[in-house]
């Protein structure tokens, strides 16, 4: 058997129980509004592509739309964690806060007012600057991306309250 035709029985057999390949959800709504401070910041960008890949497509107006997700805002934030000898940093932690809410067209919570918060912490060497910096970014891309299908994951799981 090639591993072709394995990867596809596997995924067969796996779907067949409940299984999800990661980024696909049921959702339980057709159509969504992104309401948010900025509407095509990097993280805003990644949720709507999350949904649209899970075949959920978005309404032009909150009218039109079965769900509306407000994204309150947004904070990107780095602290230092740790110094080492000489008072120099020698870990970060990144933290990606978003305050959301959802809701259906009928005005009912889905997702009630809430704080989702991602953490990474990364070692600094001031030798190697460039290289941090670039860690620094992937880091947070990769906060965004886990956030955006978090939600996902929640509003597959979510109910009218």
């Amino acid at each position: 058997m090639t591993r072709r035709v394995f990867i596809v029985l596997l995924l067969g057999l796996l779907s067949a129980c409940g299984f999800h390949l990661r980024g696909q959800a049921d959702l339980p709504f057709k159509t969504f509004y992104l309401l948010a401070p900025d509407v095509n910041s990097p993280f805003v960008n990644e949720l709507r592509r999350n949904l649209l890949i899970n075949k959920v497509m978005q309404a032009s107006s909150v009218d039109k739309a079965d769900m509306v997700i407000q994204i309150v805002n947004e904070l990107p934030d780095q602290q230092i964690l740790t110094l080492g000898g000489g008072g120099r940093v020698s870990e970060f932690q990144l933290r990606f806060r978003v305050n959301l809410h959802a809701y259906d067209k009928n005005g009912r919570d889905w997702i009630a007012a809430d704080e989702m918060t991602q953490i990474r912490n990364y070692s600094y060497d001031d030798t190697k600057i460039l290289a941090k910096e670039a860690e620094a970014t992937l880091l947070n891309q990769s906060m965004r991306s886990d956030m955006a299908q978090q939600i996902v994951r929640r509003l597959s799981h979510a109910k009218a309250q």
